[in-house]
């Protein structure tokens, strides 16, 4: 059934004329990511914007469909390498009910911390992009150097810099290496030191504001009803998070700061992923403070375990959103379906909405500030 489009946000048809220009952006331009959009001008004011995304389609739910429950794994998190944790939790959480398999309390834990570590290397790179996308080379060099802080912690707990492949059904690859936690403990602190200064330099900048303020307004009531998720829900004040609406593993121990921010432009739909950075570093520490000391990381399982005739629905909170995984099992070694809900496809179709009216200037402020990866939503 389709969703009635929100008041004042129809479409409408423009007929060609010498007035309407068409401008093809992408799919190669950087500002498009990997796709295209197709933006009518009336001289400095936007009409229409169609995106057209599927540059970078990969199958990843088809191929699912001829690999088991453990080779389906490092494929899986290809749409996003750069947050490859959490666009894995939803898979596992899912085999493991349909297996019911009970995850040690340990390895929960774990999860968390290295979910929270990709959040932060997901959003530096996000933000890095957003910062040069304005013109502010500053907040594109320190994100993308701060991020190693992330991904040098991801390297220690899994062995890989990028994608890790270390969720798996039952538990993790491997616990903890010698004086981890110190570690830990000790770069999670700078990082969040630095972060702080991002308010100063980027979120206080009066470019940043002049370019972002009051542009790409999206209601409340609009955001809702347009199915949206995760910072851009947040930022048109609507209190949502998996992690505290609907806990996973050790989330429902844990005492985590919901961010939600009232306007909906794209000044609040930047500040609310940078705002969650400074929440992971929290949640990250209470994790490690509060996990057992010691204790089995994985549960083993026989060759090409099989679930029964069963389906299940397993969603945690991304850094671009709500991330589920629909399977289906047929009493194999394989899934017969599997099928992902990812935030960046839900938040894609508002760009059409929040860029008509809007200057030319202001579509890539308005654009990646949607928090859209276009191979996620490629999947």
């Amino acid at each position: 059934m389709s969703v009635p489009l929100p008041p004042g946000l129809q479409l409408e048809k423009f007929e060609e004329d010498d007035k309407i220009m068409t401008l093809n952006v992408g799919p190669q331009h950087p500002g498009s990511g990997h796709m295209r959009l197709i933006i009518r001008v009336d001289g400095d004011y936007i009409v229409s914007c169609d995106p057209d995304p599927g540059y970078v389609h990969r199958g990843e739910e088809k191929m699912a469909e001829y690999r088991n429950y453990i080779l389906n794994i490092p494929h899986l998190e290809r749409p996003v390498i750069h947050d490859s944790c959490n666009i894995l939790y939803p898979y596992v959480l899912g085999v493991e009910e349909l297996l019911g398999l009970e995850v040690p309390e340990r390895a929960k834990y774990v999860r968390v911390i290295a979910a929270e570590l990709n959040r932060l290397s997901y959003t530096l790179y996000w933000l890095a992009i957003y910062g040069i996308f304005l013109g502010h080379s500053t907040m594109f060099m320190w994100p993308v150097g701060d991020r190693e802080l992330a991904i040098d912690l991801l390297d220690k707990l899994t062995g890989a810099r990028v994608t890790h492949s270390y969720f798996v059904p039952g538990g993790i690859r491997n616990d903890f290496p010698a004086n981890f936690e110190d570690v830990c403990i000790r770069q999670v602190n700078y990082l969040k030191k630095r972060l702080k200064t991002y308010g100063d330099i980027f979120y206080d900048n009066p470019i940043l504001i002049s370019r972002t303020e009051d542009t790409g307004i999206l209601s409340r009531e609009d955001a809702i009803r347009l199915g949206t998720t995760g910072s851009v829900l947040r930022a048109s004040g609507v209190d949502f998070d998996v992690r505290t609406k609907e806990p996973y593993d050790a989330y429902e121990e844990l005492d985590i700061h919901t961010n939600v921010l009232k306007k909906g432009d794209s000044y609040d739909r930047s500040k609310v992923p940078w705002l969650d950075m400074l929440e992971s570093c929290n949640i990250i520490k209470q994790a490690l403070e509060k996990m057992p000391k010691s204790g089995s990381v994985r549960v083993k399982l026989k060759p090409n375990p099989k679930g029964g005739d069963d389906e299940v629905y397993k969603r945690v909170e991304s850094g671009r959103g709500s991330l589920g995984v629909y399977i289906v099992s047929r009493s194999k070694p394989e899934p017969y379906r599997l099928k992902l809900s990812v935030g960046s496809f839900r938040n894609l179709i508002c760009l059409p909405y929040l860029l008509k009216g809007e200057k030319l200037g202001n579509m890539p402020a308005v654009y990646w500030g949607l928090n859209y990866w276009p191979v996620e939503a490629d999947r």
